[in-house]
């Protein structure tokens, strides 16, 4: 696997923004032991279209575990997108309306372009299992604010099982961080392995819980077959442009460039 030493460091220093992670998927090892063998899991319901969508908006699944980092992301994607692409956000909470509240008071976007969707059950539910709610509210936005670019879907916390039904988006990211230590990414499931694009937050903490930035990069990239079309992004959020590469990536997705906002 090659991993650009520019920006993963082997030692376990920090990783710059955007460290890609790619390349052949050989096995790694550290600590207890490393991803020997391809990923067992399945993909997602459905597959991912070729291509991406030419008479709606680009649909992109954000998800991943508590508190590793989705609304930040989210919020850090509407601030690099916002005066680019015509933009909308739909959360997801269990109970409350938290996450879209706090993009709202964040000023990320005009408040009428996100919408809360209250799961009442388990986040993955309504993003895979019954989709409805959240196919609702992506279609309410469609119809009030006309032709959109580019729809962020944010699930709520859940764990390594969770993935988007491909009926509701047509990419998605999935968020772990370093906080766990670096044996998350090789603890595997559908969301390592599967999501489109793996986002590994919270490299500034990685000294502090003693985690090896190469090592996630290793067993990350062996969980997900060292695809070259499933890439692997470090991020640090809370540093000035910590989305940049992140929001290159979805830019990437659109079918075609699109006109400034």
């Amino acid at each position: 696997m090659h991993i650009d030493h520019d920006q993963v460091h082997l030692g376990g220093g920090p990783a710059r923004n955007g460290a890609l992670a790619g390349g052949g998927g050989g096995a790694a090892a550290s600590g207890g032991g490393g991803a020997a063998e391809a990923p067992r899991w399945q993909s997602p319901p459905g597959r991912p279209a070729a291509g991406a969508p030419t008479g709606r908006a680009l649909r992109v699944g954000v998800g991943g575990p508590v508190g590793s980092g989705k609304t930040a992301l989210v919020a850090a994607l509407c601030r690099a997108l916002a005066g680019r692409v015509r933009l909308a956000v739909v959360t997801n909470d269990i109970y409350t309306t938290e996450d879209a509240d706090f993009l709202r008071a964040a000023g990320v976007l005009d408040p009428a372009r996100i919408r809360a969707v209250e799961t009442g059950c388990c986040p993955h539910t309504a993003i895979r299992d019954d989709i409805t709610a959240n196919l609702d509210a992506v279609e309410d936005l469609e119809a009030e604010l006309g032709r959109l670019d580019i729809i962020l879907v944010e699930s709520g916390g859940d764990n390594l099982t969770a993935t988007f039904s491909y009926g509701l988006i047509d990419r998605q990211i999935f968020v772990i961080d370093v906080a766990g230590g670096d044996k998350v990414p090789r603890k595997g499931g559908p969301g390592v392995a599967s999501s489109d694009l793996l986002v590994v937050n919270k490299t500034d903490l990685a000294p502090m819980v003693g985690a090896d930035l190469a090592v996630m990069a290793r067993d990350a990239a062996a969980m997900r077959g060292g695809q070259a079309g499933r890439p692997v992004l470090f991020t640090d959020l809370r540093s000035e442009g910590g989305a940049a590469a992140v929001a290159d990536w979805v830019l990437a997705q659109l079918p075609a460039p699109v006109s400034p906002v």
